[in-house]
């Protein structure tokens, strides 16, 4: 593939793949679950365990096994949000690989975000040139395609799909970030901890959990660090049509000037019925550069491009 339709294509499906995290026209990922074939049998594996783990504490009395007691589970669900970034700002030098179905590409890039105000993602050409950027803010999304001067603004408002599945800068803040999140919450305080479920998993997990109307949420905790190894979300229209949302964070390392620390690594798997994309994401470094301007300005050159125009570019891919 040439480089530079490698690049015009992984920008439209990074956008796609974020911007309908809760469904491809309007039902993109609800309920959480697993996206991948193995994430979901780990998870069935772990419900299965248990429901065993609770029958043996019901008749044993043992109950050191899983934090079901109720402060055991809140001590436990303050640790994990105790752990969440107090950094400002987050920057590095990123690598991106892609998977849509049989087609791969990877690229390099940067990530630039601040709390509560963007998070941008840039794909470079030939390592020094912008091909395409990603801006998400909290009124907005942009997405740009520099190689052929267009661009999609659009606020959250607009997309009936993220409205309607509680999709919004701050929960995908909270993915990028690593974090535990609510729908509607820009910030989660300690008594909104009462409304996530734990229990215990395999492998030293915590499978922590939260149910939403028609959507569903799962993380996978370490039980030791307290540190969030997966989050998830999945939604069953109940037609048969599964949607799914899968993100794993791996290779820990310390934040600057700070004991917290921040996965390098991101594995992102988004799964609808006709397409299942994979998105690897790789910090070269945890920094937190702070000289950088927070809003993207295009000039006149580029031409508006509407959403049914990025949806029907995804789907023919």
């Amino acid at each position: 593939m040439k480089p530079l339709h490698c690049l015009k294509l992984t920008v439209w499906v990074l956008a796609l793949m974020l911007i309908t995290a809760c469904g491809t026209q309007g039902r993109l990922g609800r309920r959480s679950g697993q996206l991948t074939k193995q994430t979901t049998s780990r998870t069935d594996k772990q419900d299965k365990q248990n429901v065993a783990q609770q029958q043996t504490a019901q008749t044993d009395g043992e109950t050191d096994a899983e934090p079901v007691d109720t402060l055991v589970k809140e001590q436990f669900l303050q640790r994990v949000s105790d752990n969440a970034q107090h950094a400002r700002f987050i920057t590095s030098k990123i690598k991106f690989s892609v998977e849509v179905g049989n087609r791969q590409m990877t690229l390099t890039g940067n990530l630039k975000m601040k709390r509560d105000d963007v998070i941008r993602l840039q794909l470079m050409a030939f390592g020094f040139v912008e091909a395409g950027r990603l801006e998400f803010t909290p009124d907005y999304v942009l997405i740009v395609d520099r190689i052929n001067k267009q661009f999609l603004k659009v606020p959250y408002a607009q997309l009936s799909f993220l409205r309607n599945s509680g999709i919004d800068f701050y929960m995908l803040q909270s993915l990028f970030w690593n974090e535990l999140f609510q729908p509607g919450l820009s910030h989660l305080a300690d008594r909104h901890l009462r409304r996530f479920e734990a229990e215990a998993g395999v492998d030293n997990d915590v499978v922590i959990s939260m149910e939403n109307k028609k959507l569903s949420y799962r993380w996978l905790a370490d039980r030791a660090a307290a540190l969030v190894k997966m989050s998830n979300v999945k939604y069953d229209d109940h037609f048969g049509s599964v949607y799914q949302l899968n993100w794993d964070y791996t290779d820990f390392k310390p934040m600057p000037n700070s004991k917290k620390v921040f996965p390098m690594q991101h594995k992102v798997t988004f799964t609808t019925p006709q397409k299942e994309v994979k998105f690897d994401m790789v910090l070269n470094y945890l920094g937190n550069e702070t000289d950088w301007e927070t809003r993207t300005e295009l000039s006149g050159k580029y031409r508006l491009v509407s959403v049914d125009e990025i949806l029907r570019r995804f789907m023919s891919l």
